[in-house]
């Protein structure tokens, strides 16, 4: 009996076709997925994203919502893109980004109503960035010099964060805390002069910042020598320190960038739709749901700004689905199907699988033959 057997083979440089086709297979995939469990549980799925895409897209009102949605997005996802270049595995953007609020919403209220938004804006978003950057160094600094796994320990700083925020509004009379509701503990709005202007809906600037600063990631990772001698580190380490290029500078720098692209999310949150570090309103995932943005964009900041969107408007339909009495967690499943076949994709990118040639009847194996 003669056994099928194939060939994995390395493919080399991907074409442009197949690095577009693979993500949008990996949606298509993945929307055919969430159609077999919404059919299972007795649902149309034709009626279900007709719904997610008349919500998400179907007025000037949804496509707001889904920008301000996307905004925080573009930034968690430029953030895991940064670091995974490298293969720095920031798994903290959630902790950086709440931190970044908590810094931003901190300076936004000792800076009070006399300071102009001129001034104001500019320091908040800053704020945020620095936040984000400080917990980011909390795990690069000892994976740079004690070699620890970052992967633990930004997962664990993540909780850290989160309950720290939650102390602050929750557990403490801190000055994040609003002291005119002291029945239902919420946060301090941050003034007038610290708030992003709006320009659509409930749209503001935040969107555009966020784009441009993705732009600005790809310049620095694709364009400069700075980005180069971070592509030659992620490519190899050993290579990069033949060539004299300081890998623990490289190293902790990109971290910390990662960080700090994740703590502007988290000002740019508080500084524009939220307007106050509101745990019920931040706890979202987004720096988790970044993740995702990333992997769908093959690790390329521009690509960011379309997929941040779609998930963006996957997020914004989950609660009109209660509508019709379908549960928000499906937009969860869909983003973990999207995960998961778009990682599965990346197989494809790297490799081709083909059928060994057949050989005539009799002729002697062909040594060291790399059938799989």
């Amino acid at each position: 009996m003669t056994t099928r057997r194939f060939i994995v083979e390395p493919r080399g440089l991907a074409s442009a076709r197949l690095t577009l086709a693979v993500p949008l297979i990996a949606v298509l995939l993945a929307l055919v997925v969430g159609a077999v469990f919404l059919a299972v549980t007795g649902n149309n799925p034709w009626d279900v994203y007709v719904k997610m895409a008349d919500t998400s897209f179907g007025s000037s009102r949804g496509i707001s919502e889904t920008l301000i949605s996307a905004t925080p997005l573009i930034l968690t996802g430029v953030a895991a893109a940064v670091a995974f270049k490298m293969l720095v595995w920031n798994i903290g953007a959630e902790g950086q980004f709440l931190m970044g609020a908590v810094f931003a919403a901190g300076l936004g209220i000792a800076l009070g109503d006399g300071t102009p938004s001129a001034l104001a804006i500019p320091l908040v978003i800053i704020a945020g960035a620095i936040g984000g950057a400080f917990w980011a160094s909390i795990s690069a600094v000892p994976k740079v010099y004690l070699g620890t796994n970052e992967i633990i320990t930004t997962l664990m700083l993540n909780f850290i964060a989160l309950n720290f925020m939650n102390y602050l509004i929750f557990g403490s009379s801190s000055p994040w805390r609003d002291p005119l509701v002291p029945q239902f503990p919420s946060g301090r709005p941050i003034p007038e002069s610290a708030r992003i202007p709006e320009f659509f809906n409930r749209l503001d600037y935040g969107f555009i910042i966020a784009a441009l600063l993705a732009v600005l990631a790809w310049f620095l990772i694709s364009k400069t020598k700075w980005g180069f001698e971070v592509r030659v580190v992620g490519d190899s380490a050993d290579t990069a320190r033949y060539a004299g290029i300081s890998v623990p500078r490289k190293f902790l720098g990109v971290f910390l960038m990662s960080g700090a692209f994740a703590g502007l999310a988290g000002s740019l949150y508080v500084a524009g739709p939220v307007g106050a570090l509101d745990p019920r309103s931040l706890d979202l995932g987004l720096g988790f749901t970044g993740i995702i943005v990333a992997a769908l964009a093959r690790l390329n900041p521009v690509a960011v700004i379309p997929v941040a969107i779609l998930m963006g408007a996957l997020n914004n339909a989950g609660p009109a689905l209660q509508s019709i009495q379908i549960p928000a967690a499906t937009v969860t499943m869909l983003q973990g199907a999207i995960l998961i076949f778009a990682v599965a994709g990346e197989f494809f990118i790297a490799n081709r699988v083909r059928k060994p040639e057949k050989k005539p009847a009799g002729a002697p194996a062909a040594e060291g033959a790399g059938a799989a």
